[in-house]
């Protein structure tokens, strides 16, 4: 009797249990640290006020959480969809595609914020690397660690082509560009630095690390099964 099958569905469901856990119990954690400042911003959010709730980071943050359930419902109904066409690791890729969205489309609007000279004072760029860090400051580090850290951390479980630390890096970095990039362009009233696409980058690798176990390996990859064998040698 074969019982090498069997025990491989338990282990698998147990995987996307914690991993979920693990979503859920770090949005519970930071939510729990900035509870004080997302009630402040709560009675113009529930009064759909845009000014004071949707141009602030604690606004935003707030409706991040408040969104959570309807993030879940969706990864849900991706989920049961793929399974009934008979698709393979449904809950892994549905998590990742709504994940990669959810957790990175609020931090980036905050970053393109316009700060109060927006569109009068001219652009300004910081070229040198590491000379910005200093002013950073730790919240400051952390939440540009922050902003790509969900790409960084669902994108190699959702694309076999991103499995790996260099791709990553190269798309943290890449993306950060592009909002700095944008930043200067519009005129936002805030500074284009070297030093926030290489901490955006290095919060994309270590999201990617952390959530190495469930990346998505070419191996699994649709593309890897539908090539066809190759003709025996005459």
């Amino acid at each position: 009797m074969n019982h090498s099958a069997s025990p491989s569905a338990p282990p698998r469901r147990t995987r996307g249990i914690v991993l979920v856990s693990l979503v859920i119990l770090g949005l519970a954690s930071a939510a729990f640290a900035i509870r004080r400042p997302l009630m402040m911003s709560a009675p113009r959010c529930m009064a759909g006020r845009w000014h004071g709730c949707y141009d602030t980071e604690n606004g935003v943050v707030l409706m991040m959480l408040v969104a959570l359930p309807l993030a879940a419902l969706v990864v849900w109904a991706l989920a049961r969809f793929r399974r009934a066409a008979g698709g393979t690791s449904a809950w892994r890729m549905s998590l990742a595609e709504v994940g990669m969205v959810y957790g990175t489309v609020p931090f980036v609007w905050m970053t393109m914020m316009p700060g109060p000279g927006a569109g009068v004072v001219p652009g300004r760029v910081s070229l040198v690397p590491l000379r910005d860090l200093a002013t950073m400051g730790p919240l400051g580090i952390g939440g540009n660690l922050l902003i790509f850290a969900a790409l960084g951390f669902f994108a190699p479980m959702r694309f076999a082509a991103l499995a790996s630390v260099p791709r990553i890096l190269a798309l943290g970095a890449g993306c950060s560009a592009l909002v700095e990039t944008a930043q200067y362009v519009l005129r936002l009233d805030r500074v284009s630095s070297v030093d926030d696409v290489l901490v955006n980058a290095a919060g994309a690798v270590l999201a990617a690390l952390a959530s190495r176990h469930w990346w998505r390996t070419a191996a699994e990859a649709p593309s890897g099964q539908s090539r066809p064998a190759p003709a025996p040698a005459d």
